[in-house]
């Protein structure tokens, strides 16, 4: 059996924090669901429930058919396969979790956003990697890269910080597009200047993705050489949330980070 997905964990966790709120321990609201004890852990762990047995849970913890709805959504969620699927991604990586967020922040050190990416730049990002790729694979990237940007147009609030590092290998081209993106009301985008001197910036880029999923949360999101990893870890998610609320302030303000940005772009 594969590992559960973000959104069948997210309903999990969902499903459990509703029997505690019910005042039931596992084993009594197994009994009273007509469940062993251990499936109703798995559905809890990320094991995806049927429908009616779902439903079951909801009536048997006590919420009201006026609360239903996000629960119900959820499910159908944790259920479906994602438009990434025939790009060949599993759902268990980043596009899935950002398909899901309602707000992204994103610092980004050394590249320009995926979000706020040309074509072209996607281009010369993949084919400067140390493995190398067939144009096959990178079109395919570059499709699902693009496909993602639609969420900007779908309301997606997205606020990226980009450091002045990230900016040398971005084209004319790109820089008008950066421009361009946020003119729209739920971008904001802001560069931190050299001039800012030494910061927790140079730790690293990061990414901050909150969800509206019942008991809000939000995930740290960190890609390395080898990978990625993303931490819920409340703690964690705080500190990096403060770090990039501080690299906020130390960065130029949105209009005046266009304006630097039409600069730069003049110049090429």
């Amino acid at each position: 059996m594969s590992d559960p997905t973000f959104r069948q964990v997210r309903l999990g966790e969902a499903l459990k924090r509703l029997r505690e709120r019910a005042g039931l321990s596992q084993r009594e609201a197994a009994y009273r669901l007509r469940y062993n004890y251990q499936k109703l852990s798995r559905i809890e762990n990320g094991q995806l429930p049927e429908y009616h047995g779902m439903r079951a849970m909801l009536d048997l913890y006590g919420v009201l058919v006026s609360e239903e709805a996000p629960y119900i959504e959820m499910w159908e969620r944790a259920s479906e396969k994602g438009w990434w699927h025939p790009y060949g991604i599993e759902n268990h990586g980043y596009i899935s979790l950002e398909h899901d967020a309602v707000r992204v922040s994103a610092f980004s050190l050394g590249y320009i956003p995926g979000l706020l990416q040309t074509e072209s730049y996607m281009r010369a990002v993949f084919q400067g990697w140390q493995v190398q790729r067939s144009r096959k694979w990178i079109e395919n990237q570059v499709a699902v890269r693009v496909r993602r940007q639609e969420r900007l147009a779908s309301g997606l609030q997205y606020h990226a910080i980009i450091a002045e590092a990230a900016f040398p290998q971005a084209d004319r081209e790109q820089l008008l597009h950066i421009n361009d993106a946020g003119q729209r009301a739920n971008v904001s985008v802001q560069v931190l200047p050299n001039a800012a001197g030494l910061n927790d910036g140079f730790n690293g880029s990061f990414l901050l993705l909150d969800f509206a999923y019942p008991g809000d949360m939000t995930v740290l999101y960190v890609e390395h050489p080898a990978g990625a990893a993303h931490v819920e870890d409340v703690e964690q998610v705080k500190a990096s949330r403060l770090v990039f609320k501080h690299l906020s302030k130390l960065a130029l303000a949105p209009d005046e980070s266009a304006e630097w940005i039409g600069r730069l772009a003049a110049e090429r």
